[in-house]
C-alpha cells in the first residue's frame, strides 16, 4: 500500500498548501480520501485525476469536501481518457443534502457507507467508526490484508479510537491543537495524538489536520514526547510512504 499526502491543514488552505486530502494506492487502484480546498491541484502533481477509481469522504465539512465540485467538473469537462466511465464517490448518508450532491448525472455517482459493514473497494477493505465531532464523521481503517492504515478523520479523543487503530502500520491523526489547548475540543491535541498512537501500538504516526498559526516543529515534538517509541511524522504535501 502507498499513501501520498495531498493536503494537511485544518479549516482553510494556507500558503499554497491544501486542506485534508490523501491518495491511497494499491495494485493500480487509486483511492482519494477526502477532497479539501486545494486538493485537486495537489492531486494533479502526482496523478491524472481521471485515473481515480473512487473517492471517499469522511464527513461534509468544507475543509474535507471543498474540491469535490471542481473534481466533478474536471471529470465532466476534461477530454482525457477516464479509468472509470462514472466516478464513484462514497460518503455517509446521515446528511441527505450533501450526500445528494455527490451525484452529478453521467459524471459521478454517490454511494453510501456505514459503520455496520465493511466496504470493499478493489483490493482494499474499509471499516468505519463514528467519531466525536459537531457533524457526523467517520474514522476509516483501510487494509489490503497485509498492511493497515487508520485515519481518524476529525474527532475529539474517545476511548474506542485506540481499539479501532490497533496495530496499524500507519495512523493519520487529526492534530489540530497543541498540547496546552484547553476548553472545548473537537479535534485531538498533539499530546492526545501521541498517546493514541502509543495506546494503539501503531508503527508510525502521521500528525495532520494541522493548525496554521502554531509552530509545527513544536507540535511534532509534543506528539513525539507523548508517543514514546512510536515514530512521529508531520504531514506535508507530497509525503509518500509505501508500507
Amino acid at each position: 500500500m502507498k499513501i501520498t499526502v495531498l493536503g494537511y491543514y485544518g479549516g482553510y488552505p494556507y500558503r499554497n498548501r491544501a486542506t485534508s486530502g490523501y491518495l491511497i494506492q494499491e495494485q493500480n487502484y487509486n483511492l482519494l480520501v477526502d477532497c479539501g480546498s486545494g486538493v485537486l491541484n495537489a492531486l494533479q502533481m502526482v496523478l491524472d485525476p481521471l485515473q481515480l477509481d473512487a473517492v471517499l469522504l469522511t464527513h461534509y465539512h468544507h475543509d474535507h469536501i471543498a474540491d469535490v465540485g471542481v473534481l466533478q467538473y474536471y471529470w465532466q469537462l476534461h477530454t482525457g481518457v477516464k479509468k472509470e466511465p462514472i466516478l464513484p464517490i462514497y460518503g455517509h448518508t446521515q446528511d441527505p443534502l450533501n450526500f445528494a450532491s455527490l451525484t452529478l448525472p453521467d459524471v459521478t455517482q454517490g454511494h453510501g457507507y456505514s459503520a455496520l459493514e465493511p466496504l470493499v473497494l478493489g483490493p482494499l477493505t474499509l471499516t468505519f467508526l463514528p467519531t466525536v465531532h459537531p457533524v457526523p464523521a467517520f474514522a476509516v481503517r483501510v487494509t489490503n490484508h497485509q498492511s493497515v492504515l487508520t485515519y481518524t478523520a476529525d474527532t475529539a479523543y474517545f476511548s474506542q479510537l485506540a481499539e479501532f487503530a490497533a496495530k496499524s502500520d500507519i495512523l493519520i491523526a487529526d492534530t489540530n491543537f497543541p498540547a496546552e489547548k484547553t476548553g472545548q475540543l473537537w479535534h485531538l491535541t498533539s499530546q492526545q495524538a501521541g498517546e493514541l498512537a502509543q495506546q494503539a501500538q501503531v508503527k508510525r504516526l502521521i500528525i495532520s489536520h494541522l493548525p496554521q498559526e502554531y509552530p509545527l516543529d513544536r507540535l511534532t515534538q509534543q506528539a513525539q514526547q507523548a508517543a514514546g517509541a512510536v515514530k512521529v511524522l508531520r504531514a506535508y504535501q507530497g509525503l509518500k510512504i509505501v508500507f
